[in-house]
């Protein structure tokens, strides 16, 4: 497939071919240092699996090199860029990359959305997309599962981590699902459409990291199939700061629990 370029904040996507595509969705914001290499990775993983893909990458106004990064790389991979000239938050990066996915994917396509980091491996993309072929609609990376690993996360945030899993567990059970919160993801094109048609652009209304609950939670309202696949989380390979402030995102995923407990 020709690789495509699209200029700043334009969001004009190759139509797909009749061939199943899978749409990877990367939101980005300072990732100069990791971005590139990941492409690199993605490019690997999918070409030796054989599966036609796309990426759609959402630079969240960065302030370093990111957009040339994956400007630069758009002429050696499919990879189409849209551009928010200010920081909006990941919410919002995710939101526009998922409504942009949504527009161009087809019902046997699939779509994933995963960190623009290197700490979710690629190679875990075709057992996720093989999942979905099986018969899952939604399969989520997880860190609960027998088989994951976690490395360079601190023991208390893993604790934090694993205690909001069995607090999301209580409150809202949902049949396969243990990891509320991972970002990594498979969606069912058709899946993925039917959502955003009911919920247009509150499908995703949180700004900040807990967008990956929120999302999760409207999705347990369609009579979708969930699954998990074990992930090797490598946050130790991650270049830069992190730019989650862990209070901050717990205060605000406690305050869209109990508003989403409500029925609001």
């Amino acid at each position: 497939m020709t690789p495509l370029r699209v200029a700043p904040d334009s969001l004009a996507l190759e139509a797909p071919s009749k061939r199943a595509l899978v749409f990877i969705v990367l939101p980005a914001y300072n990732e100069e240092e990791n971005v590139g290499g990941l492409l690199d990775r993605i490019d690997e993983a999918m070409t030796e699996s054989g599966l036609a893909y796309r990426v759609i990458a959402v630079d969240d106004g960065s302030r370093d090199r990111t957009f040339q990064v994956l400007s630069e790389h758009s002429t050696r991979i499919p990879l189409t860029i849209s551009r928010h000239q200010a920081n909006q938050g990941l919410g919002i990066t995710i939101r526009d990359g998922l409504l942009l996915a949504s527009d161009a994917a087809e019902k046997n396509d699939i779509v994933i959305t995963m960190d623009a980091d290197e700490t979710q491996t690629p190679w875990l993309i075709p057992r996720m997309v093989r999942m979905i072929r099986e018969g899952h609609d939604v399969v989520i990376a997880s860190r609960y599962q027998p088989g994951a690993r976690v490395y360079g996360v601190s023991l208390m945030r893993r604790l934090v981590s694993y205690g909001a899993s069995w607090l999301f567990r209580i409150l809202f059970p949902t049949s396969g699902v243990k990891d509320f919160t991972c970002g990594f993801r498979a969606y069912r094109g058709s899946v993925l459409t039917s959502a955003v048609s009911r919920y247009g652009s509150k499908f995703v209304e949180a700004h900040g990291f807990q967008c990956m609950v929120d999302i999760l939670l409207k999705l347990r309202k369609l009579d979708v199939i969930f699954g998990e696949a074990p992930l090797i989380l490598r946050y130790d390979l991650k270049r830069g700061a992190s730019k989650m402030r862990v209070a901050r995102t717990i205060w605000q995923t406690v305050g869209l629990l109990a508003k989403r407990r409500l029925g609001f």
